[in-house]
């Protein structure tokens, strides 16, 4: 045989030897018909394909239920015919949590035993009672779930100017995060308050944006002390004009967008007409819900017609209630009012504070 002859035989043999071994690495479940899908019984190899070729379909995006909405809403306006309520402007962006919920807040400073509750007694006494007041809103309303809150004043107006000549006081932070953690231990929401006094709501608010981000936080801003005048706090009474709750509550919409927050609260303090100005020009937004609180103390039939005067006839968006501890009983034949009570109003709170 030649040389060439021999070249060829080899030649042939390795191929043939190629194939052979090429054939032997094919399990016939591995093998893949014309559209390129796997056929066969390797379980495995059908699961690898399977896993490799998996869309995940992202979650649906939240929805309002607007039914519900319109239906609690019905509820909260207590059969009044006025026309004033409810309110209809705009459906709030999904994870709102009124009307689908009643908050009852604890209010005060850590600091001060005048303030409010939470400066008054122990933090075990405090959430004691606290959860007592809601297990009391509950069986008097069960068809709207209560849920708690601690009001925290986070800025607070002082009798002295201070260092920086404003008469208020901005909390330490660590102070904020006792709120906080006092809050989670029974799954409350958190309000934090400012006292503006000489300062503004453009310098003060920014101060607390990393605690505004956070989806549980709330806000809330009290006219009384925001001395547009530049007298003492507590001398005269404050006010905010509608130009006022509309920046906070545009700071807060940005905040709502740009990190996907459920929508912020955003409680408005008042017990005089003069405290809010040019209440018709308070815009609302999907992405806040405003309620006005009637913040005035003392006898409970001066605290209904306060309510009446000044929160019902200039209604906004929802209401609020305050109900002071001491100071509603300094008045003769005074006592402190029970939710039953307060549920009567019209439309009814769908906030209650306690100082």
């Amino acid at each position: 045989m030649t040389k060439s002859a021999l070249l060829r035989t080899g030649a042939s043999i390795l191929l043939g030897t190629a194939t052979i071994y090429l054939f032997s690495m094919c399990k016939p479940g591995n093998a893949k018909g014309q559209d390129g899908a796997i056929t066969g019984t390797d379980s495995g190899a059908v699961a690898i394909a399977a896993k490799d070729t998996e869309v995940v379909q992202p979650a649906p995006p939240p929805v309002l239920d607007t039914a519900l909405y319109n239906a609690k809403m019905l509820h909260i306006t207590n059969g009044d015919s006025s026309g004033k309520w409810p309110v209809k402007d705009v459906y709030p962006k999904p994870g709102a949590i009124l009307p689908f919920k009643r908050i009852i807040a604890y209010y005060g400073n850590f600091y001060s035993t005048r303030m409010g509750i939470l400066g008054e007694l122990p933090e075990d006494q405090v959430l004691a009672k606290l959860k007592g007041e809601v297990k009391k809103w509950q069986e008097a309303d069960s068809s709207i779930e209560v849920i708690p809150a601690i009001h925290y004043i986070a800025v607070t107006a002082q009798g002295s100017p201070g260092a920086a000549g404003k008469y208020r006081l901005r909390m330490p932070f660590s102070q904020i995060d006792k709120a906080i953690a006092m809050a989670a231990k029974i799954d409350a929401l958190v309000f934090l308050d400012i006292q503006v006094a000489l300062s503004t709501l453009q310098a003060e608010v920014p101060e607390l944006e990393k605690y505004l981000k956070m989806p549980n936080v709330h806000f809330g801003i009290d006219p009384e002390f925001s001395m547009k005048t530049g007298k003492k706090p507590g001398s005269v009474i404050g006010s905010f004009d509608a130009e006022d709750i509309n920046y906070v509550s545009g700071y807060l919409a940005r905040l709502v967008n740009e990190h996907n927050l459920p929508p912020k609260i955003l409680v408005v303090h008042r017990f005089t007409q003069a405290m809010v100005k040019n209440y018709k020009d308070i815009k609302l937004r999907p992405e806040v819900q405003i309620v006005m609180d009637m913040d005035g103390w003392g006898h409970q039939a001066r605290k209904i017609n306060t309510y009446k005067q000044f929160i019902y006839k200039e209604p906004v968006q929802f209401t609020g209630f305050k109900i002071f501890y001491k100071n509603d009983l300094k008045e003769a034949n005074s006592h402190v009012m029970q939710p039953a009570e307060v549920l009567k109003l019209k439309p009814q709170p769908i906030y209650i504070q306690y100082q």
